[in-house]
This record gives structure tokens, sequence and C-alpha cells, in this order.
């Protein structure tokens, strides 16, 4: 099994003019997912810098080419395989790409995990234990060797490979939004430098009759899990970004899956915002940051530049959100 901790961790984050054993063993751990780098072992020149950046864009990470905490625990999942190990519930939860084949596997043959993330949470063990059973295996929830003899020997129900995942999804939130955006509870949170903008957007789904919960904290894994134990039925984060004068929304996309409902949200929210806050439209893109990864419902990140004018058009901001979330409910997700 891979150490999850580089030699030294404090040396985390690691970037270009670095040197040294922790430098090493990244550029190992890259080699072994198939990355070439011709910089000498220990030595955190251009190739390697380059290795990571492409290495981050696979995984829906800023390709920033720096090895942060980030793209450390995403270069750890990445060497894990199905069967490496025991996969099973337990805390802090197992992440890793077995546990993303797992999930795939499972939806394939019709059981679902929830959103394929390579987290091993609640939805994953109900699914392997709903498949433990239809095999008729001992319901333990744990993937060990049997239950692996069992997924591999099986196909995919008739009908190809097509995952159950996106359209439960789907569903649910048809029946969670059934009836429109009134009483409808909505995550809205941000990392620090913007309280004003949640508490914008908190006061316009007030207006319609929603219930807007605000989350504030730097640390986007804490934010997720506080927005999963209040149970909201969608998640928004305000970013603000100084550096550029743009408008990007982002939804979650990783281990070759994306969420196609918050893909739809992420669309009807950027076809507003770049007009109503004078900002460059950025598009919209599919990432695996943590806040759209660990959060267990609809997620979406908005990146506001310009800052010095974003504060100032805070009630479009909320307005312009709100006008994107009634129309989620109430027409795409019928």
């Amino acid at each position: 099994m891979p150490s999850t901790s580089p030699p030294g961790a404090t040396a985390l984050p690691l970037r270009r003019g670095d040197r040294g054993p922790a430098v090493e063993d990244l550029q190992r751990r890259l080699a072994g997912l198939g990355a070439t780098c011709d910089d000498p072992p220990g030595d955190y020149g251009a190739s390697t810098e380059e290795a990571v950046r492409r290495f981050q864009r696979q995984r829906g990470l800023p390709d920033h080419g720096t090895c942060d905490r980030d793209t450390w625990q995403a270069v750890v999942e990445a060497g894990y395989r199905l069967g490496d190990r025991l996969l099973y519930r337990r805390s802090p939860m197992l992440r890793g790409d077995d546990v993303a084949e797992l999930q795939r596997r499972l939806s394939a043959l019709g059981f679902d995990p929830g959103r394929i993330d390579g987290i091993f949470g609640d939805d994953t063990a109900r699914a392997l234990a709903d498949f433990q059973r239809n095999a008729g295996l001992l319901i333990d929830a744990i993937c060990g060797r049997r239950t692996l003899e069992e997924l591999w020997r099986l196909e995919p129900r008739p009908g190809g490979h097509d995952l159950v995942s996106p359209l439960a999804e789907r569903l649910r939130v048809a029946r969670d939004g059934a009836g429109g955006l009134a009483g409808r509870r909505v995550g809205v949170g941000e990392p620090g430098g913007f309280p004003q903008g949640v508490v914008a957007v908190c006061r316009a789904l007030g207006d319609v009759g929603a219930v807007g919960l605000a989350f504030h904290h730097f640390d986007p894994s804490r934010q997720a899990a506080e927005a999963n134990a209040a149970g909201v039925a969608c998640f928004i984060s305000l970013v603000l970004d100084p550096e550029s004068g743009d408008c990007v929304t982002a939804y979650y996309r990783g281990f070759h899956y994306e969420s196609l409902v918050s893909r739809s949200l992420a669309e009807l929210a950027q076809s507003r915002l770049p007009k109503v806050l004078d900002l460059g439209d950025g598009g919209v893109t599919g990432m695996a940051s943590p806040i759209l990864r660990e959060t267990r419902m609809p997620a979406i990140e908005v990146r506001l530049g310009r800052p010095e004018v974003v504060v100032q058009r805070t009630a479009e901001l909320g307005q312009a959100l709100v006008e994107a979330l009634s129309r989620w409910v109430t027409t795409d997700l019928a």
C-alpha cells in the first residue's frame, strides 16, 4: 500500500526550484503514473513542473504546477488499483482510484453508489451491500477477495456500460425540487474575504421563500463536511479572484464522470452572472476541487474576478443566482 506522506510532509507545497527527497518521491510517483520527467532526481525543475501541470489537468485541479496538499493527495490516490487493499466504510473515509473503480463497476451493474468520486462513503457502502445481497455473498459492505471475484465475473447489465449514478442523481434532485425553490435549503459558502456576497445570496433566497444557510471557512473540506451535515439540497461556493477579470463557474467532474445536474446549474448561473456583474465570460468548467468533490449534493463554485466591482454588486449577484436556481428546479430538472 502506498505511503500517503512524502519524506518530511511539512515540505509541502513543493514548487519549481525545490530540491530533496520529497521532490524525488513526487517524481517517482508521477513516473509510476506514466508521466515523463527529465529533471535530475530530487530537482523540481521545468520538466517536473510540467509533469505536475499535466497531472493536475487530468485530475480536474488548478494547473499551477505546484504540488500543494490537494495535488499530493491526488497523486497518492492515483497509485491505488482495485484489489490493492480492503475497501470499507471507515473514518476518515478511504479515497483512491480503486474506490472510484469500485463505484464505477457497481454503477454499471445497476447499484447506485452516488457520484463517482473515489470516496468510500455511506452511499458506496449501501451499494456494495446491495450488490453482495443480490450476488448471494456475505453482506458486510467490505470489498475483499470474494466480492472482487464476483464483481470481475459479472458483466454490466444489458444495454452496455451506462452508469445508473447520473440518472439516480437527477431523479433525487427532481423529487426534492418538486414545487419549486420555496422551502428548499441552499448552502452558500466562501473561503474568506466575501461574507457580504454570502449574505446577499441568502437574502435573495429568503425573498423567494427558500432558506439560505451560510458557510464561512478557509478550508473547503470543512465547508463541504458542514454542508453535508446540514443536509442542504445544493451548494454554491463564492470565491473572489483578484488576479482575474472574468467570471468562471465550475461543477464536479472527475474519474471520467461528471455531475450532469451540477453542470446544468453551472450553465444557468454562468449565462447570467458575467453580464450583471460586468465581468468577462470565462465559461463553465468541470473540476474536482474539494468543495465540488466532497459535497454530497449538487454544487457549483463561482470564481469572480474584479473584486472591487463585484463587492458593489452583491444584490445583482444574489438575484442572478436565485434566477438560475429557480430555473434549475422548475424547468431543467422537470
